[in-house]
């Protein structure tokens, strides 16, 4: 038989060489999370939480659960994998996790603070006002329905933090889309956009806001329409104006507002 020559054998132990030198660099963690020693990992698993190393540790978690799945630590692995991803930033995997953990456990000594976790999870998983608001919604949902079963805990006072913050994103969103009309100079659809707001939505807190500008598209939708029409939609713009400082007559709108409604009474005088 041929004998192979020698520089192939020297190839071929140079990368059993490699093979075992990569086997030998794997670190202490990666060859626990290959392991199947449940206890070691599972004191694995705390150490690296307890440490604030939360990505390793929601993976060493995680490794645990068809291991301990019916036992006395089923519950606490997957709250630790949970809670694991929450701490660590991953909003999205601690959501679904704390979810699936409350469908699962809805007995264990974890679950009150596992709820709260989970519509932590929902509000920061929401966006600015700007952006769809389905998230918003769907947390304050979550949030109302928490309050209604605990409606006095240790997280009451933060839930309400989070209604009156994304409540005021709603309301801010509403305000700025129907004065994006003003904005853009199209003053009869403003005048229009502002009121149903309010109409939909009387408590909104940019109530002085909103009715500010509903003012002020009254009196420039008239200033810029043909003569014909100003008397008509100027005597609009004043019905608006003393609504508005009937409400609101101590506001800092209260001087430019009088100074316009100066104005306009001049100018309907001269126009009888």
């Amino acid at each position: 038989m041929r004998k192979a020559p020698l520089t192939y054998v020297v190839l071929a132990l140079a990368a059993v060489a490699a093979m075992l030198a990569v086997g030998s660099c794997k670190s202490q963690y990666e060859l626990m999370l290959e392991s199947n020693d449940v206890p070691a990992k599972y004191k694995m698993a705390f150490e690296l939480f307890d440490a604030g190393k939360y990505n390793k540790a929601a993976s060493m978690f995680e490794s645990l659960k068809i291991a301990v799945r019916g036992t006395v630590q089923d519950d606490t692995v997957q709250y630790y994998t949970a809670y694991s991803h929450y701490c660590f930033g991953d909003m999205e995997a601690a959501e679904q996790a704390f979810s699936s953990f409350i469908g699962s456990f809805p007995r264990s000594p974890f679950v009150d603070k596992a709820r709260f976790m989970y519509l932590d999870c929902l509000y920061l998983n929401t966006y600015r006002y700007e952006l769809d608001q389905t998230p918003t919604y769907r947390a304050l949902g979550a949030i109302n329905e928490y309050l209604i079963d605990y409606p006095d805990n240790e997280y009451t006072s933060n839930c309400h933090a989070m209604i009156a913050d994304l409540e005021e994103r709603l309301d801010r969103k509403e305000y700025e889309s129907a004065r994006l009309y003003y904005t853009i100079e199209d003053y009869k659809a403003a005048h229009y956009a502002l009121k149903l707001v309010l109409k939909e939505d009387a408590d909104n807190i940019y109530r002085e806001d909103i009715m500010y500008y509903t003012v002020m598209a009254a009196y420039k939708y008239a200033a810029n329409s043909v003569e014909a029409r100003q008397r008509d939609r100027y005597i609009t713009f004043t019905d608006e104006y003393f609504t508005f400082v009937s409400e609101f007559p101590e506001s800092s709108y209260r001087k430019e507002l009088d100074a316009l409604a100066a104005k306009v009474q001049n100018i309907l005088n001269k126009k009888q």
